[in-house]
This record gives structure tokens, C-alpha cells and sequence, in this order.
């Protein structure tokens, strides 16, 4: 199944014609959601978390993250845009955020909001869950990146008690910016800047609250160029009001810093969470109060959807942090704002189920165990599956065979020829051959 096949929306997506079955992506893919079959990948799409690890990794640029249009804003009366702090990054420090602000204007929004100021607000909030909520266990997750939410409720789903409660930035400042114009009305449309595809699939089927205040998120990497144009033509306005403490949430350990909590961990990169977690699970991390956890090296500003190199990206951010004041007056500004909290629960998130029957799921894992322990178990992956249990899985539900394994290919070759060599032996002379 493809994820547009998917009953929830994905925004990883795979594009067929640029595929070449070479699965570089199975052995990264970190909940074993992507198959190569006849010469093809596929995304399984209930174990898909939007991570992007694919899209970063595949060779051949055959995953791909689909967002919103630019052309999207003329539909609405009103268009605000909502940037990532990470867009600041993309561009070199003799463009001030003052003129990528200003180069939003030129692109055609009316208004801009910085999600970083947001991300104070949220920083508040999370301290005040560090200080005075007892009732959640210890460490706190930060719900901030989306893959790591959803590789909790699906490869972690003791953890999901430990993640904060709270809404992300993103979705913080496109709630202020309606409270402020009274977006009830028709009209007004509040656009995010991301450089995220799990952001993009998130305000389509959020977590932990029913419905997003945005009305469409735009891809990073699709806007760069036509607001690079635009930064050199705008006239520089004062627009930027975020402080320190929220443009430092595109990076890692700006959380932590943030927060200001000498407890906590900050962990980036897919493969290194899914360590910690694990760790967290076998009850390793006792000491600690808080887990700054990202799917993308070096945080936000790894997006799969971002220009520069991260790294590059990162010490620029952390220049422009630099003179930036310590704090907006956004937090004060915007107190009346409501409640930050989840108003839905998270839930866990079966990989795949089965059966719908239980006795026959029962069976079939039994069945599984048996295909895997006759599987060579050296999860080379030459299969298409990414280990040899995930092809004994495809087995047990029809969609691989066992001689998809080389190994056992190999050897039923060599029976065969055994079997040819004993006809050949057995022959009566004289036999027309």
C-alpha cells in the first residue's frame, strides 16, 4: 500500500518513476514502513511517521514530501505567514530577519507572526508542567517534533504518559494569530513555513487536539528561491520580536536551553532517539526531568525539507541568537491566549494489525516466528524487506515468498541440481538425451 492509499494523510510520499528498487531506504526507514518489490518501493502507511529519513537518505531523490502551494494563499482575503525559525537559517547573516520578513510581504502576505515567539509561550508552559504538575511521570518528552510522538505511539507506547501535553508552536501562533484578527469570519488564512513533512502531515491529522488554526503549510525548500528574489527587492521593515529563547527551539539543545532545566538530555537524528527511548523504557534515565527529542541531525534545521547543510545552519542560528534580545514580550502579550494543553488523548498506534480476528493473529505470529527462525538472519536486506522477521511477516501475509530470500533461492537452486544430477544418473544408456 502506497501511502496515498492511506485512510490517514501522509505527506512522504514516493515517486515511482525515479525509484530504482535499490533499498537504500528499507534499512533506514526506523519503523521498518518501506518495501522493494519487483524493483519498486512502497510505504506501508500505518507504520509511516512522516519522518523524512527516506527523503534525506534515497539516492535516486525518489521520496519526496508534498506541501501546500504558494499559489494557496490567493484564496484568502487575509494571508499571514507563520515562519519556522529555521527559515532564518537558510539564508546568510547579511540578510537580517527583518528583510526575510519583509521578503514574506513582498511574496504577497499581509502579516507575518514568528513561530518563535510562539515557542516562548510554549516554553512557559513547559516549564510550568516541570514545576508544578506532579500527576506526570518523569522525564517529560517533548511533543514539539511529530515523529517522535508518533515513534512513541507506535515502537514506544509505555512512553506515551511521558510526553509534555502541550501544542506545538506552530500550531501556539496560529492560534494567537485568529484570536488577534477574530478569524471566525471568513477570509483570513494562516499559512506555516516548514521545514518539516511530519509538520505538514500533523495539521492535516493533529495529535492531541482535534483541529489545526492552520489553513495550509508550505514546504521551505519550495518557497526559498522566489523569497530569495523577494528579500532583495522588499524594503526592510521592522517585523522580527522573537527573542532568544524562541529562536533557539530550530536547534538542538535550544530547548533545553530554553527551559532552562539542568536535568534534561537533548538527543537528535531518528536512530539516536529510538536509543534513548529504549533506554527510558528499560527504566535507564531515573535522574532525569526532561527529553529534548528530534527526529532530524542537528534539530529542525536537518529538516528534509530545508536548503542549507544543517550544521551550517545551526551556528548561523545560533549567530543571530546572539543578538537577539533575551525574550519577547510575547508571552506577556499573548497571556490571554487559553489553554496550550491537549484537549484529545494520544493513543497508541497499532503497526499493522494481523488479523481482526484475535485467534487467528495469534496464529499468525506464531506462523511468523517459525518462518524467521528458518531465515538466515542476517537482515541484509536483499529481500526488500529490511530483516529477515519483517520477511517472514510479508510471507505470512502473502506479499513475499521465501525464495524472495537469496540464501534460500541459492539453496533450492542447488537442490534442484541435485535432483537433475540424480535423473541424469538413473537414466537407462541409450536414452535419447
Amino acid at each position: 500500500m502506497s501511502a496515498e492509499d492511506s485512510p490517514a494523510p501522509h505527506s512522504v510520499l514516493l515517486d515511482p518513476e525515479k525509484c530504482v528498487g535499490c533499498t537504500t531506504c528499507i534499512k533506514k526507514c526506523p519503523t521498518e514502513a518501506i518495501r522493494v518489490r519487483k524493483g519498486r518501493a512502497s510505504i506501508i502507511a500505518e507504520r509511516c511517521i512522516d519522518c523524512g529519513e527516506c527523503i534525506r537518505t534515497c539516492p535516486h531523490g525518489a521520496k519526496r514530501a508534498v506541501s501546500d502551494p504558494l499559489s494557496m494563499i490567493e484564496g484568502y482575503r487575509v494571508k499571514v505567514a507563520v515562519p519556522a525559525p529555521t527559515l532564518y537559517s537558510q539564508y546568510d547573516e547579511g540578510r537580517s530577519v527583518n528583510r526575510v520578513l519583509s521578503g514574506l510581504l513582498e511574496l504577497g502576505f499581509d502579516e507575518v507572526f514568528e513561530v518563535a515567539e510562539a515557542a516562548e509561550i510554549v516554553t512557559a508552559a513547559t516549564k510550568a508542567l516541570l514545576a508544578h504538575d506532579g500527576t506526570l511521570p518523569r522525564p517529560l518528552i517533548s511533543s514539539a517534533c511529530p515523529a517522535v510522538v508518533k515513534l512513541v505511539q507506535l515502537r514506544f507506547p509505555s512512553l506515551i504518559p511521558h510526553l509534555a501535553p502541550l501544542i506545538p508552536p506552530m500550531e501556539a501562533a496560529a492560534r494567537i494569530v485568529k484570536d488577534r484578527l477574530h478569524a471566525g469570519e471568513d477570509g483570513v488564512g494562516v499559512f506555516f513555513i516548514t521545514p518539516c513533512a511530519g509538520k505538514v502531515t500533523v495539521t492535516r491529522a493533529p495529535l492531541g487536539y482535534a483541529r489545526s488554526a492552520l489553513d495550509g503549510v508550505i514546504g521551505l525548500r519550495d518557497i526559498y528561491l522566489p523569497l530569495r528574489a523577494a528579500i532583495a527587492a522588499a524594503p526592510e521593515r521592522v517585523l522580527a520580536h522573537a527573542g532568544r529563547m524562541g529562536l533557539e527551539w530550530a536547534r538542538t539543545e535550544g530547548e533545553c536551553e530554553a527551559v532552562g532545566e539542568r536535568r534534561s538530555i537533548s538527543v537528535d537524528g531518528i536512530g539516536n532517539v529510538i536509543g534513548v527511548l529504549e533506554a527510558l523504557e528499560n527504566g535507564s534515565m531515573k535522574d532525569l526531568v526532561y527529553i529534548e527529542a528530534l527526529a532530524c541531525p542537528a534539530g529542525c534545521v536537518g529538516g528534509p525539507l530545508t536548503v542549507e547543510n544543517p550544521y551550517i545552519a545551526k551556528t548561523r542560528l545560533r549567530n543571530r541568537e546572539e543578538s537577539a534580545p533575551p525574550q519577547s514580550a510575547g508571552p506577556r502579550r499573548y497571556e490571554s491566549l487559553g489553554d496550550l494543553g491537549w484537549t484529545e488523548a494520544v493513543k497508541a498506534r497499532s503497526a499493522l494489525v494481523l488479523d481482526p480476528d484475535m485467534l487467528k493473529a495469534l496464529v499468525m505470529m506464531e506462523e511468523i516466528e517459525f518462518r524467521a527462525s528458518g531465515l538466515p538472519g542476517l537482515d541484509c536486506g536483499s529481500c526488500g524487506a529490511p530483516s529477515c522477521k519483517a520477511l517472514a511477516e510479508d510471507i505470512v501475509r502473502g506479499t513475499a515468498i521465501e525464495s524472495d530470500c537469496v540464501f534460500k533461492l541459492r539453496d533450492r537452486v542447488r537442490e534442484l541440481a541435485k535432483e537433475l544430477m540424480a535423473l541424469e544418473e538413473i537414466r537407462p544408456p541409450g536414452l535419447d538425451r
